[in-house]
């Protein structure tokens, strides 16, 4: 007895599952092909690419050490300064800009609206010599100092919060900085009634009693931070000297003398005859006008202690370190 066939269509099943199988096999070979390729490709633009790579670089390089290389000389701008423009002219505006453009000395302070009516004390006394007047509010209080009869002539930059050796840093650089003969980098607590900004720079003459065998801090080349006064290439040392993240400042007088252009006990001291008085009011991260908890800015005080000690030790590593590492480097000062 015989059976019948099977039916073809089996058949034709097994061969779709096949040609399916046959064909995903080639297209991942084809794909595995395509990336092979592409990565050949690749590898060889590199190589051939390489050399020319390597002097676009070099130009790039030696652009950004020029910096100004791709333009022409005449156009380069040095320096900037802070002196403020009309935004149109006219008769009255380039009259008040020529007046202004005189001013060759800047004094700058970190202040606070609680000691407002101290630094107007001493913001008049430097406009009516002509410095310029530059405030760092760090109390985040601007609009309150509108109101004096100066306050658009002076630049106002704020950041809550900061000492003025943060702001030094950031917005006194020596290349804008270049346009004073001065620079007064003071704090706003000082009482200016028996001081002439005029004569202090110019009757610039020793004054400190200390003994002939003198010859460093703190009666030499030692001067106590809260109303220095740098020359323009002192300035340009100092700035480099602060430290961007040590924003107290704590340390830097000890070492002011390194950048006195010369001999400290000739190049740095305190002119008695032109004096301030330090009032020594507690202001940055103390109570405001309307604060009613003093016991918190008291323990804020103690924390801004801490800190600045602090940070006057890692001054003195970085300092001692720098010493170390810098072997070509010799103390002008080291008996």
């Amino acid at each position: 007895m015989k059976h019948p066939p099977p039916p073809p269509r089996r058949y034709g099943v097994v061969a779709a599952v096949v040609a399916l199988v046959l064909l995903a096999c080639l297209q991942i070979q084809y794909h595995h092909l395509k990336v092979d390729l592409g990565k050949a490709g690749f590898a060889s633009a590199t190589q051939d690419n390489a050399s020319s790579n390597r002097v676009r670089w070099g130009r790039t390089r030696r652009a950004a050490t020029g910096t100004t290389n791709s333009l022409p000389r005449g156009i380069v701008e040095r320096h900037s300064d802070m002196y403020l423009r009309p935004l149109w002219d006219d008769s009255a505006a380039a009259t008040h800009k020529n007046k202004n453009d005189d001013h060759n000395a800047l004094l700058a302070m970190a202040v606070g609206i609680s000691q407002i009516q101290n630094v107007d004390t001493m913001a008049r006394k430097f406009l009516k010599e002509n410095y310029a007047v530059m405030l760092f509010h760090y109390d985040g209080n601007v609009d309150g100092w509108r109101h004096l009869e100066w306050s658009d002539k002076a630049i106002h930059i704020l950041a809550h919060n900061q000492t003025k050796w943060w702001f030094a840093k950031r917005f006194l650089h020596p290349d804008v900085m270049a346009i004073y003969d001065f620079i007064f980098l003071w704090d706003e607590d000082l009482g200016v009634d028996n001081f002439n900004p005029r004569r202090r720079i110019y009757d610039n003459r020793p004054s400190m009693n200390c003994s002939d065998e003198s010859k460093g801090p703190p009666c030499t080349g030692w001067v106590e931070g809260m109303a220095p006064v740098f020359s323009r290439a002192a300035w340009r040392c100092v700035w480099h000297l602060i430290q961007n993240d040590l924003i107290h400042g704590w340390g830097l007088d000890m070492k002011l003398g390194y950048c006195a252009q010369g001999d400290r006990t000739e190049k740095v001291g305190v002119i008695d005859s032109e004096y301030v008085v330090h009032q020594g009011i507690p202001s940055l991260g103390g109570p405001s006008l309307s604060s009613k908890t003093p016991r918190r800015s008291l323990d804020l005080r103690t924390h801004i202690r801490r800190q600045s000690s602090a940070e006057l030790e890692k001054f003195k590593e970085r300092w001692n370190r720098a010493v170390r590492e810098d072997e070509g480097w010799r103390d002008p000062f080291e008996s």
